[in-house]
């Protein structure tokens, strides 16, 4: 399935799968004095609206990279954001460049995607909808948990802003909270912790474990077990442009209580380059075609000699 557009929408998109489809990784950290005024609530109130007003006003367009670990192997994908959509293509399977066939079929599927307008409509459609989840699910957090302070953390590349002092909360279910759908109800029976940057109030870092079987409803009925994990991390990759870094999940449970459900992955997204504000499909896909080039290029070269 294509991702949905990045940040803010990624982080809502990536954080609504975790939510609503499962329910870990840590950082050093160190308490502080210096924690901010306001209650934990409040600054958890204020991150989300944050959150909400960039998803509103959009934000910068970039060019990356994802590769995704599974017990079945590795998938290194180039992704690029554009006005409708987001584009992509497959550049690398267990970190070995495809083959001339396989290259084929990805350009392939782009420009089928270029040539036909209600195809890629569809697949705006589809990026929207993931969007709107996640801002349902976004708009829970204040009301479907209570919070405490936790300490803090030092923000690395891969989360928050290198050298920032990130706080730590500590989340666990509201016990008044009345889930306004089956959407919203695994979050009751989920805890964790937050990291959010207090000066730039924007959530760093998601992570959330199962502490109980939950049932679940996206357009179907299942239950996720118990145990159940996962981790959702976003940085500042330049100018103020927040974006996914990584994303861990470890998932187990049942689809319409008769089909087993397990889902374990390790996604790490790196390599942001920051592209021009207002870029078509098409030009999107002319210039992932172009990059992929490059890296196979480059590839081909240090093959010939491990030195360079």
């Amino acid at each position: 399935m294509d991702p949905a557009k990045r940040s803010p929408r990624r982080l809502l998109h990536c954080a609504c799968i975790t939510f609503t489809l499962i329910a870990g990784c840590t950082m050093l950290s160190a308490q502080s004095s210096t924690l901010p005024p306001e209650s934990p609530g409040d600054l958890v109130k204020a991150a989300v609206a944050n959150e909400f007003a960039a998803n509103s006003n959009g934000s910068a367009k970039h060019m990356f990279l994802s590769r995704k670990k599974t017990p079945k192997g590795t998938q290194t994908h180039l992704y690029v954001e554009t006005d409708v959509a987001m584009a992509g293509m497959l550049v690398a399977l267990n970190d070995q460049p495809l083959t001339p066939e396989q290259e084929q079929a990805e350009e392939g599927h782009l420009a089928w995607l270029v040539n036909n307008p209600d195809q890629l409509r569809k697949k705006q459609a589809r990026e929207k909808e993931d969007n709107d989840r996640s801002m349902r699910i976004l708009k829970a957090l204040p009301e479907a948990f209570h919070y405490e302070y936790d300490g803090t953390a030092t923000g690395v590349a891969s989360v928050g802003s290198p050298g920032a002092e990130l706080v730590r909360l500590r989340f666990k279910p509201n016990p008044g909270y009345v889930p306004p759908s089956r959407m919203e109800e695994v979050l009751t029976g989920m805890e964790g912790t937050l990291l959010i940057d207090p000066q730039a109030k924007r959530l760093a870092e998601i992570d959330g474990t199962l502490f109980r079987d939950v049932t679940f409803g996206w357009g179907i009925v299942g239950r996720l077990d118990k145990g159940g994990s996962f981790v959702v991390r976003q940085a500042d990759v330049g100018e103020g442009s927040w974006e996914i870094t990584e994303m861990h999940l470890d998932i187990k449970g049942r689809i319409l209580l008769v089909k087993s459900l397990t889902y374990a992955s390790d996604e790490v997204f790196s390599d942001f380059r920051r592209m021009p504000d207002h870029l078509t499909f098409a030009q999107g896909a002319k210039d992932l075609e172009a990059e992929q080039k490059k890296m196979e290029e480059t590839f081909n070269t240090q093959a010939k000699d491990p030195q360079q």
